[in-house]
């Protein structure tokens, strides 16, 4: 009886130690330390309501359901890696040099393992030398400027997201395909880098793909000018036959609302790269005939997934209202992160990765999101590109929902550059590479 008792408490016991040194599949270990992941986006300001909310309530959304293991596969596991993750969220709102100011506050003051955000481009190219000089691992998120990784190799930087260029290919081509016979265009955008970038990339792609047409009237007004009566009133004079704009935020409804009540776009359709962002603010607003873009296969345009069945009803019933295109644009930015940690610790024996680690692992992987598939392609591997699609929008007076038709999806190899092609050189050039059906 004396060795039976034994034996049945050595088994015990040993069960217990085997239980403490290899914990359940996908449980965080009691003692493994937090990964600490600094988020910014703007969470006040005129750019909070499209783009920083529901970034900020997507990263709200994920951490809470990555540490609790609830998101499908194949992102079960808890946190990263099996650690939670402890977030800090951080006001993008504030001129460059305060944005500047906050990233080295997360970096030397708060010790974050790893920052994930910015909306403006503007933003994104302050604080990308600023990541590089202090050797922080950076995952930037919504901005879409090009120069990111065209002006110079990155090492600590990545954006999962693709750039302005792929929107504004697309475009191109949905407008032509629409249009057939295209000889005039305009075209408005805000005063700066984001702005600047996507009417070149928009007017060297119809040089490309048609080069009889011709610009008629391109406007500059400053950004969050809130007031384009001006604007509109030579908009009005135009021959074009479409308005290019890549407005985004309050700056796009307070356009759509004043052209609206003078008849612009009842008379000229519009092209909103950014639009699906504000579409269900606009509702009815805006007239019937936009042509619609959401920076990336989202929402509307999301290819049919159990990820992207899980996050738009999670988003939903969290927060009362469909995600748009900045949530997804966050759970890419999250889930191309996790991906690499994964790949970088699985590759050491499930021991935690270092920052170095995680940035060779980051490196050109593909990874699914609740979207579309990204691949990190460009940039030495640390751009994404993807594929995107336009639509042409409709609102349903039944139902009081905006609606999409006429979509047209896009290839990623059609519409982004080749790897090693900078983005202006690649649309002068003829875009030669392009791989489209």
């Amino acid at each position: 009886m004396r060795d039976h008792a034994f034996r049945r408490t050595f088994v015990v016991m040993a069960g217990l130690l085997l239980g403490l040194a290899f914990p359940a599949a996908g449980a965080a270990r009691a003692d493994e330390a937090p990964v600490k992941i600094g988020f910014v986006t703007f969470m006040t300001g005129p750019a909070a309501a499209p783009f920083g909310i529901p970034d900020h309530n997507a990263a709200e959304l994920l951490v809470d359901a990555l540490n609790a293991g609830k998101v499908p596969a194949p992102y079960g596991k808890v946190g990263l890696g099996g650690a939670k993750i402890e977030a800090k969220f951080i006001d993008e709102t504030g001129s460059a040099a305060d944005v500047v100011t906050q990233f080295r506050n997360l970096v030397e003051r708060d010790h974050v393992d790893v920052v994930v955000g910015y909306v403006s481009s503007g933003s994104c190219l302050a604080v990308t030398p600023v990541a590089e000089e202090l050797k922080q691992l950076t995952v930037l998120n919504i901005c879409g400027t090009p120069r990111i990784f065209e002006e110079k190799p990155r090492h600590y930087v990545f954006r999962v997201n693709p750039h302005a260029t792929m929107d504004n290919v697309a475009a191109a081509k949905y407008v032509l395909g629409k249009f057939k016979d295209v000889s005039v265009y305009s075209g408005i955008n805000q005063n700066y880098a984001w702005g600047q970038d996507s009417w070149r990339d928009f007017t060297l792609t119809m040089k490309d793909l048609d080069p009889k047409a011709t610009v008629d009237k391109a406007l500059w007004p400053k950004l969050f000018a809130g007031e384009y009566g001006a604007e509109i009133s030579t908009l009005l004079t135009s021959n074009a036959q479409f308005i290019h704009s890549s407005f985004y935020d309050g700056d796009l409804e307070s356009f759509v609302y004043q052209a609206a009540a003078r008849g612009l776009p009842q008379r000229i359709p519009l092209v909103l790269t950014t639009g699906e962002s504000s579409l269900w603010r606009l509702g009815a607003k805006l007239p019937d005939g936009a042509i619609i873009g959401s920076r990336g296969p989202h929402t509307f345009f999301a290819h049919d997934s159990a990820l992207n069945t899980w996050f738009h009803q999670a988003y939903v019933d969290r927060f009362k209202e469909p995600p748009i295109y900045p949530a997804y644009d966050f759970a890419q930015s999250l889930f191309g992160l996790k991906t690499a940690w994964k790949k970088a610790q699985d590759k050491k024996g499930g021991a935690r990765p270092t920052t170095e680690e995680v940035i060779a692992a980051f490196e050109g992987i593909s990874f699914p999101t609740p979207s579309t598939t990204v691949h990190m392609a460009l940039g030495n591997g640390h751009q994404g590109i993807s594929d995107t699609a336009y639509g042409t929008y409709k609102f349903d007076k039944t139902s009081g929902k905006p609606e999409i038709v006429d979509i047209v999806r896009y290839a990623a190899e059609c519409v982004n550059p080749p790897p090693g092609v900078n983005s202006v050189d690649w649309l002068e050039g003829g875009m030669k590479g392009a791989k489209c059906d």
